[in-house]
């Protein structure tokens, strides 16, 4: 279950990350063949503007998501730690019943 979820959490972070764009943010159309939209591929200052905006909004989304990733795994932390607790006690409880036990069977020899 761990790993689905960090999986999830994880593969939109590699996406973010293999962008890649020939010559200056907003100067016009690279070579890569795919549009970035009119507004960048005619270039000048609205491109530079709107490639800005659209970097600031990839590095939100990449801290929002780094967010998300630490809250998750804090919560699968406490749940490790809660389940630590939960079985030391039932190891507790059985070694116990296994000194009982010995103990019934030394008496009655």
């Amino acid at each position: 279950m761990a790993l689905t979820l960090t999986r999830k959490i994880i593969q939109p972070l590699r996406l973010i990350s293999v962008r890649a764009m020939s010559g200056d943010l907003g100067s016009g159309a690279g070579k890569g063949g795919g549009s970035g939209g009119s507004i960048r591929d005619a270039g000048g200052a609205f491109g530079k503007i709107e490639a800005g905006r659209e970097e600031e909004y990839f590095h939100k989304l990449g801290d929002q998501q780094l967010k998300e990733f630490q809250k998750n795994m804090n919560e699968q932390k406490k749940f490790h730690e809660e389940e630590i607790r939960r079985l030391e006690a039932s190891l507790a409880r059985h070694k116990e019943q296994v000194k009982k036990l010995d103990k019934l069977d030394g008496d009655s020899d």
